[in-house]
């Protein structure tokens, strides 16, 4: 009776021996996800990235949570939404241009930033150098600058006889002096003379046009920035109404009826940052992880834009573009 006894209290106490930790639930990891545009114009970009945590063995509501917060292009609320994500004690904030990027970097020096694309991330004072960032912000750079450079030798080819082309940029975006720089060397080597519009609000995007139109401007630029991206298709619409050839940032941009962009893939930034994600959630440091380079370019053409302002594209920029909207 005694082993009995022995044997039915040791079972009735082994559960208690286990350890607390095993007891618990799996703490399923929260991410913040910080767009400085509208979720609306973020579509592809956001469903890319999720694409990219499935591909890495995640399933949303499952073993990971994604907190979204858009600030629908308003500039003053990237801070308050970069603090209350922060607040909410997320694992990781990933963000989606340099405006939210440095709002998050303000907010806190501990959780991990991941950047889906920044044009200058040494400029902007968010990493100390692209092989180590020394910090907790680190992801992918858009080569922004540089590519500024590009399209202006592209509308220059479009449209040969162009020699003053106006430039949207807006002084509310923190890498608009570097592309502007970019953009301007270019152009003393193709002697084409540049109109700088500055763009600080969306309200202003009427008045550039109407600026451009009184410069007596072949052609028009719109430089990077978040002013721009929630009002693509009134870019496109003034643009065709003013009967003068844009190229953009962003494949968005001709998709909303812009006649043609040229850059990095955007979608495929987005995408790549989620491989970011998986490394930090299984114990890597930003700080170590290098800023990677975009691998994806886009050269986007839209006839339908063209045939509206009279324009007919070179057959020779036609067939190098890797996609033809008709």
């Amino acid at each position: 009776m005694k082993r009995i006894f022995a044997l039915a209290l040791g079972a009735l106490l082994l559960p208690l021996s286990v350890p607390a930790h095993a007891q618990q639930p799996r703490k399923v990891p929260r991410i913040g996800y910080l767009i400085g545009t509208s979720s609306s114009s973020n579509v592809a970009r956001t469903e890319a990235f999720r694409q990219g945590l499935r591909e890495s063995g995640y399933v949303e509501g499952k073993n990971i949570l994604i907190e979204s917060r858009f600030t629908e292009g308003k500039l003053d609320r990237e801070r308050a939404l970069a603090a209350e994500l922060v607040g909410m004690k997320v694992d990781v904030i990933v963000t989606g241009g340099s405006i939210t990027t440095r709002a998050a970097k303000e907010a806190t020096t501990t959780i991990p930033i991941v950047m889906t694309q920044d044009p200058d991330p040494i400029g902007n004072g968010f990493v100390a150098s692209l092989a180590r960032p020394d910090g907790n912000v680190t992801g992918l750079s858009n080569l922004g600058p540089e590519l500024s450079g590009k399209r202006l030798e592209l509308l220059k080819e479009v449209v040969p006889r162009i020699t003053r082309v106006a430039v949207f940029g807006s002084s509310t975006f923190v890498g608009n002096a570097q592309i502007l720089r970019e953009t301007e060397l270019a152009a003393n080597a193709l002697k084409v003379q540049l109109q700088y519009v500055d763009v600080p609000d969306q309200k202003d995007i009427e008045t550039a046009f109407r600026a451009a139109r009184r410069g007596a401007v072949h052609a028009v630029h719109v430089l990077a920035g978040g002013v721009f991206t929630s009002r693509r298709p009134q870019l496109a619409a003034l643009a065709v109404a003013s009967r003068l050839p844009a190229i953009y940032y962003a494949t968005e941009f001709v998709e909303d009826g812009g006649l043609m962009t040229y850059g990095a893939n955007r979608t495929d930034l987005a995408r790549r940052a989620a491989t970011y994600v998986d490394k930090i959630l299984k114990g890597a440091k930003p700080a170590e992880l290098p800023i990677e380079q975009p691998t994806k370019f886009e050269f986007v053409i839209n006839l339908r834009a063209a045939k509206q302002i009279g324009l007919t594209i070179p057959p020779n920029v036609l067939a190098r573009a890797d996609r033809v909207i008709r």
